[in-house]
């Protein structure tokens, strides 16, 4: 963010009104903040990063962070983003550092902070009236039906809101439809995770209205559904509303209990789709069936999808196989993971010639070739979907390091 020029002086003034001593950290991170912002153009990012740090540090209370809304709040940004992460706060404090009318701050990450309903009922107010926050973070507070339901009415107002993070949120059926309902009209937000919500029910109604709103919605772009218990019956109602939906382009249905017959409309799908970019498909159970009927897809038809995650999934090398001659044809398919399946010689010699011909670059991929004995085997690497599953580098997150391996995201979704 952008900010005052002394913005550790107006800091060390507050605390001296209200009559609360200076904490270190946070009075190290202004200073920095002032210091960075005399040679920065762009907005600057504050990390509060609670108690999670290498070297301990005093613990931040719900009082510092009062003192740290204060200053915030009288300061005039232009541009920026603010992280408040692992504080043990009250559930009014979050809802201090939410921008109001006068503030332009644009990405704010809320995440693990044990904000509940009450604290969600406020943040989620408060956007009603905000213009300019643009992605929000909400990992891993266990707001329940009671505060998604409140991010669904906010929903119905904000049109400024990009990205809404809820993953893990223990949100259940009630709120996931009504956010359901909420985004057939909304025409802002272009990302959205509802990961591992708290479903009872077998019926998958949640994933039934959530096809709905795919028939309609026009401006939504990426989708996180991971741990859903989405069968068959819920993959082939998102299917039939993507036929008529032209904008999503990050589908991630990891984690669930589809089986072939329910990639089978998944690659249909694919033969006609021309908007999917990435299909994380990584921990269900497609085996040798399912990859056949990706591979045929995308070998014949698709010339959309750029990455594919088919981790853990229980495919043979039958099923590996036709996915590495899927590639051969299909230029356009630059990113596969695979790992986690049954890797028989035929597959660690399929992929090692993907890979030393140049057709699988080995930052596109979680294999590596290795030979021994005259033998080729594959091992593990780190890269795949989920390792950028939150970050961009336009949210400045990134290693020189890291940035070629997460293309497979940023090539293909700005709004990660």
């Amino acid at each position: 963010m952008s900010v005052h020029p002394d913005l550790h002086q107006h800091y060390v003034l507050v605390c001296q009104n209200v009559g609360r001593p200076e904490h270190p950290f946070i009075a190290h991170v202004l200073q920095e903040a002032d210091k960075n912002d005399k040679i920065r153009t762009k907005g600057m990012t504050l990390k509060i990063a609670g108690n999670n740090h290498l070297v301990p540090v005093q613990r931040i209370t719900g009082d510092d962070l009062q003192v740290l809304a204060s200053v915030l709040c009288s300061t005039v940004f232009v541009t920026g983003k603010l992280f408040l992460c692992m504080f043990d706060i009250a559930a009014h404090c979050p809802a201090l550092f939410v921008p109001k009318e006068n503030s332009t701050l644009q990405y704010l990450n809320l995440m693990f902070n044990d904000i509940g309903s009450s604290g969600a009922e406020l943040i989620a107010g408060a956007l009603h009236r905000n213009e300019s926050l643009v992605y929000l973070r909400m990992t891993g507070n266990k707001i329940g039906n009671k505060g998604g339901m409140s991010f669904a009415s906010m929903l119905e107002i904000n049109s400024t809101l990009e990205k809404l993070d809820l993953g893990d949120c223990d949100m259940g059926m009630q709120c996931l439809i009504a956010i359901a309902t909420a985004l057939t009209q909304n025409k802002s937000v272009k990302a959205i995770n509802l990961n591992r919500p708290l479903l009872y029910s077998q019926e998958e109604e949640t994933t039934v209205h959530i096809a709905l709103m795919l028939k309609s919605n026009s401006s939504l772009v990426e989708l996180h559904l991971c741990k859903h218990e989405m069968k068959n019956f819920g993959v082939e109602r998102l299917c039939e509303a993507l036929y008529e939906n032209s904008s999503l382009r990050y589908l991630d249905l990891s984690c669930n209990k589809i089986t072939h017959d329910g990639v089978k409309f998944l690659g249909e799908l694919l033969k006609r789709n021309q908007t999917l970019e990435i299909l994380d498909l990584n921990a269900n159970r497609i085996e040798d069936d399912g990859a056949n009927y990706l591979s045929e897809a995308l070998a014949l038809y698709n010339r959309t999808l750029q990455a594919l995650s088919v981790v853990s999934n229980n495919i043979s090398g039958k099923g590996l196989v036709a996915l590495s001659s899927a590639m051969k044809s299909n230029i356009e398919l630059s990113y596969i993971y695979i790992w986690g399946n049954k890797f028989d010689a035929a597959t660690c010699v399929a992929f090692s010639e993907l890979i030393q011909t140049g057709r699988l670059k080995p930052n596109c991929t979680d294999v590596e070739p290795y030979e021994v004995d005259g033998h080729v085997y594959l091992a593990e690497l780190s890269h795949g979907l989920q390792k950028h599953y939150y970050w961009t580098p336009s949210c400045g997150e990134e290693t020189n390091q890291d940035a070629n391996a997460s293309l497979a995201i940023t090539a293909v979704s700005e709004y990660l």
